[in-house]
């Protein structure tokens, strides 16, 4: 699993990539450890590699977007493949999150 954040026109952008299973979880969790703070800016989830998400992944972006709102902040999650898109839409979380 790999895991990249930057800063793009005053939005944080997390990028996914792999499989986000259980045993890969904890690290990227550490490394999304920025977007528990994002400081007034709204945050994308960039998801075109994403492969597979468990939910202890769903779990991860789920404490994200309660920090984001909790600050006054959206979570945007773009380029779901339909695989992944299934599984926010059957665990109803598809309408939490903005969609891209």
């Amino acid at each position: 699993m790999k895991t990249s954040i930057e800063e793009l026109e005053g939005k944080i952008v997390a990028t996914l990539e792999g499989e986000l299973d259980t045993a890969a979880a904890l690290q990227v969790e550490k490394e999304m450890q920025p977007l528990y703070n994002s400081n007034g800016r709204d945050i994308i989830i960039e998801c075109k590699g994403l492969e597979y998400i468990a939910s202890s992944g769903l779990r991860i972006l789920l404490g994200i977007l309660k920090s984001a709102k909790a600050g006054g902040n959206k979570v945007t999650l773009r380029n779901m493949n339909d695989d992944i898109k299934n599984v926010f839409k059957m665990t109803g979380l598809i309408n939490l999150f903005e969609v891209e």
